[in-house]
């Protein structure tokens, strides 16, 4: 029932990050208060994952008023609206598609796609390998609870394989995609995973990828105790962290080196039966809006007389 990753061992690392700036400053600095009640179930994983991205732009130090967000339908696609950036809410499985568009016009912006599990790999899985295979600068952060929960807790290409859906009450006969193996073979340039349950490494994850010049991948694993975890033994919130926690280690290639994350180190033996967290792959490789201002450069070169840019 996990995703797994084979990287080489090498020495862990030393202190812990500074994270400590109280949630209510970052409220007020990058969220919107909404004018209702937050549309998640009471401890769904989508709150912390919220204050995760808050954490990490201020990690970073975006200036919120040049980011811009995109995503289609799911239980997260209200995220975006409830941060002070620009956001797109489209139709299913087309975040990649919007942001490709949004980062052609303003390659000035930061550009990230907030998507569940199955809008971004079953009906967006599409959009989602092309615009890794282009190496578009934006940051798709993908929210995996193993099943469709806005619709009802429909089985996804991410529910594990022998775990129970609403429509898969007897067991899920298919395996699951690797979300994060997909994105790296389909050409992303840095892909990681991280969990609700590991706040400051997932903060972290978040933070390097934003930064990252190309297309960034985050998986991040995120609980639905009220379906996924109702119907396979975990119905509480709690019992899906302790599921993550005792389940998670760390790819040991990748650990910066000062910082801790409370994260045992996987061993030879555990990381085919566990989640494998922290960055799982990095490439440089061209830019797609970089290398398609060269293009529109020659075509205007070629072009008769003087042509506005």
């Amino acid at each position: 029932m996990n995703l797994h990753n084979e990287m080489p061992a090498t020495r862990a690392p030393k202190k812990k990050p500074d994270l400590q700036r109280p949630l209510d400053e970052l409220v007020e600095l990058y969220a919107t208060v909404p004018d209702k009640a937050f549309r998640y179930c009471p401890g769904c994983g989508l709150g912390m994952a919220q204050s995760a991205i808050m954490r990490a732009f201020h990690r970073v130090g975006v200036d919120i008023t040049k980011v811009a967000t995109a995503g289609g339908s799911g239980c997260y696609s209200v995220m975006g609206h409830y941060f002070q950036s620009s956001h797109i809410h489209g139709s299913h499985g087309r975040g990649c598609a919007y942001a490709t568009g949004l980062k052609l016009a303003r390659p000035e912006l930061t550009v990230l796609t907030l998507q569940g599990d199955g809008d971004l790999l079953a009906i967006g899985g599409n959009h989602f390998i092309h615009a890794a295979r282009r190496n578009i600068d934006i940051t798709v952060i993908c929210f995996n609870n193993y099943n469709f929960g806005d619709t009802g807790g429909q089985f996804a290409p991410t529910t594990p394989l022998g775990s129970k859906t609403d429509t898969s009450s007897l067991g899920m006969p298919e395996p699951a995609f690797d979300a994060c193996k997909l994105a790296i073979g389909a050409g992303a340039g840095f892909v990681a995973r991280s969990t609700v349950a590991h706040p400051a490494h997932l903060t972290k994850m978040i933070a390097d990828a934003i930064e990252w010049k190309g297309f960034a991948f985050v998986e991040v694993l995120q609980h639905c105790h009220v379906l996924w975890g109702r119907r396979n033994g975990m119905p509480e919130a709690m019992d899906m962290m302790r599921f993550y926690t005792d389940n998670s280690v760390l790819n040991p290639s990748r650990i910066p080196e000062d910082e801790h994350f409370d994260i045992p180190v996987y061993s030879e033996d555990e990381k085919n039966v566990k989640f494998v967290l922290g960055v799982l792959h990095k490439e440089r490789k061209p830019e797609f809006t970089e290398e398609y201002a060269k293009l529109r450069a020659k075509a205007m070169a070629k072009m008769p007389g003087k042509v506005q840019s």
